[in-house]
């Protein structure tokens, strides 16, 4: 039995993904509205019943904006680190707080999700891995830089939802002011092409038969650009570029069962803590 991904939104206007079995599934984020995720999911035939727990990645805006509404009014559980709870600019009801820890895996049903720490100008981000029978899907998103970390957990991917946020000549001529572009191509912001290109032919495992390439700048990427660049490099991984507008299609994730070994990564340091806070609504 495999599991189902899609990805109901992926930008800087808001960011959500889905991944399940036939039982149960969760949300990685919950950047778009309660009413738009509802009629997203009811466009691809998903049921909101069976989503049994959000996982939060990190507070800012585009990844939270739809949180409390659709946690509450689903009676949702959800998974966030104390660090990026403290710095939510909203409350929640606390009896559907759930607080979880890096390597530590999370039992939802028959699936497990681990989270692990990333490089990201927040409070103490975390990446997640989803795993159900053997079958493991990656959400790497907002990241500054491939670490240890994320390289590690992207080897053991039969999907990845992968960022691909700006195309570095295209961000270098665009309109953005210096200090935000800093941010951007900074060790604490997001993945050019080039960085994600690199993450995906470097440690591609064999058997990765989709990667969902996601949080492209409106401002400084294109989507056909994106696409023809990861179907040159792809050898047989399903190739899709996720809209910030509207749901990518279900797709189903199978193969040979390999196992999730969440032993962390020693060498690399976590997430530091202390980064200037940027406003993201510009890209």
């Amino acid at each position: 039995m495999g599991l189902y991904i899609t990805s109901l939104a992926s930008g800087s206007n808001g960011n959500c993904y889905y991944i399940g079995n036939e039982q149960e599934a969760v949300l990685v984020d919950a950047g778009i509205s309660c009413r738009e995720t509802e009629g997203r999911m009811k466009r691809l035939g998903l049921s909101m019943e069976k989503i049994k727990a959000i996982f939060i990645s990190h507070e800012h805006s585009d990844h939270i904006k739809g949180l409390p509404v659709l946690a509450k009014k689903y009676q949702i559980p959800v998974y966030i680190t104390p660090a990026t709870l403290q710095n939510l600019r909203f409350g929640l009801d606390y009896r559907l707080v759930n607080s979880f820890q890096a390597y530590e895996g999370v039992q939802i049903g028959d699936l497990t999700v681990t989270g692990f720490p990333k490089f990201h100008d927040a409070a103490d981000p975390h990446s997640f891995i989803i795993s159900g029978n053997g079958i493991n899907v990656g959400v790497f998103t907002d990241i500054g830089t491939p670490c240890d970390h994320v390289i590690r957990q992207f080897q053991l991917c039969h999907a990845a939802f992968l960022e691909s946020n700006y195309d570095e000549q295209m961000l270098e001529r665009g309109r953005y002011p210096y200090h935000l572009k800093a941010r951007i191509r900074g060790n604490h912001g997001h993945l050019s092409n080039r960085q994600a290109l690199n993450l995906f032919t470097g440690y591609k495992p064999e058997y990765m038969s989709h990667v969902l390439l996601g949080h492209l700048s409106k401002d400084n990427n294109c989507p056909k650009l994106v696409k023809e660049l990861f179907t040159t490099h792809a050898e047989g991984t399903h190739v899709v570029v996720a809209s910030r507008y509207e749901e990518t299609p279900v797709f189903f994730i199978d193969g040979a069962p390999v196992v999730y070994n969440p032993a962390p990564v020693i060498k690399t340091k976590s997430v530091i803590k202390e980064v200037q806070q940027l406003s993201l609504e510009l890209f």
